[in-house]
């Protein structure tokens, strides 16, 4: 396939290529994604209209369940144009001010949805380890920060990143492996030293997961801890239930991730499919997975979503 650009990178244009060699098949590939994405629009939306409808969810635990939610959202809307583009389109072409743009929000949300992990295992801590603090703890407004800081601090971090991509001149090739655009694929086409790029993304992932990792880890240490000091066994599994959906969400979020980047630096010789589908694992799972789990597992949600059917079959016999 040749592909030919302009010099100058204002005018220059990325290629994205998608699932290369399986062309024929995008009508086909296109079903599962459209039921990913459709199921993600929906689930999290739902989760969202419950929060909002029921007073008796205005708690600290559900609002960082709905800023979860939103994280997931935007997510999925950042990749869905590209993706689903490609898949009916064969729109490939994509603009390197709307790539970086891209980029940008793909990479901010990324480090938003690791914040707020780690501000759903602080409310798992204070719940279980300083439970009559929890409401004087938790206020509204320290959730209001808590989110609002989430968003800064990830922002701030990823701003820097298209200026400097900005900077390079792509003389190699424009062509992107992926329908999307990732800091990571974007810098190995440039024909300059990447070295400060390389030790920035780092410094980012050390400065975001890694200390929201860390931090998720010591919250769990101690709240073990503290529930195996309980004596009662119904109270010791009572409180654990609490957290398997929070750890279920830790699990679905950091485990693609980690995986995605063991392929990207020592997976060179495996097939280019796998890299695709390691991608597309880490950034549509969690969204995908983080409404059924929190459906399932936190009774108070599960109730007011079956609560909203039986209403909606209601409305229906009625009509």
């Amino acid at each position: 396939m040749t592909i030919s650009y302009n010099s100058s990178l204002k005018k220059a244009t990325f290629f994205l290529m998608g699932f290369q060699g399986l062309e024929d098949l995008h009508g086909w590939i296109s079903i599962p994604f459209c039921f990913i994405y459709l199921t993600v629009i929906v689930g999290n939306l739902t989760i969202l209209h419950v929060i909002r409808t029921d007073v008796t969810l205005h708690e600290p635990m559900y609002y960082f369940l709905a800023m979860l939610a939103l994280t997931d959202l935007g997510l999925c809307l950042s990749t869905l144009p590209t993706v689903l583009g490609i898949f009916w389109f064969d729109a490939r072409e994509i603009g390197i001010p709307a790539c970086f743009t891209q980029l940008f929000f793909i990479h901010t949300l990324s480090l938003v949805e690791s914040s707020v992990l780690l501000s759903m295992s602080i409310d798992r801590y204070v719940a279980i380890c300083n439970p009559l603090r929890y409401s004087t703890v938790l206020t509204p407004t320290c959730i209001v920060k808590m989110g609002l800081s989430s968003m800064l601090r990830s922002a701030l971090l990823i701003l820097p990143l298209p200026f400097l991509l900005k900077r390079f001149q792509y003389c190699r090739s424009h062509v992107l492996a992926h329908a999307y655009c990732l800091h990571l694929e974007i810098m190995k086409l440039a024909c300059s030293s990447i070295i400060v790029n390389h030790i920035y993304g780092l410094f980012v992932v050390a400065c975001t997961v890694g200390l929201d990792s860390l931090f998720i880890f010591l919250s769990y240490a101690l709240i073990l801890r503290t529930v195996l000091s309980i004596a009662s066994r119904q109270e010791r599994l009572r409180a654990l239930n609490t957290c398997v959906s929070h750890i279920c969400a830790v699990l679905l979020f950091y485990i693609p991730m980690i995986g995605l980047s063991l392929v990207h630096r020592f997976g060179e010789h495996l097939p280019h499919i796998v890299h695709l589908l390691m991608s597309y694992v880490y950034l549509l799972v969690p969204p995908l997975t983080n409404p059924i789990v929190h459906s399932i597992k936190t009774k108070q949600i599960r109730i007011r979503i079956a609560k909203k059917f039986e209403f909606v079959k209601a409305l229906r016999g009625c009509q």
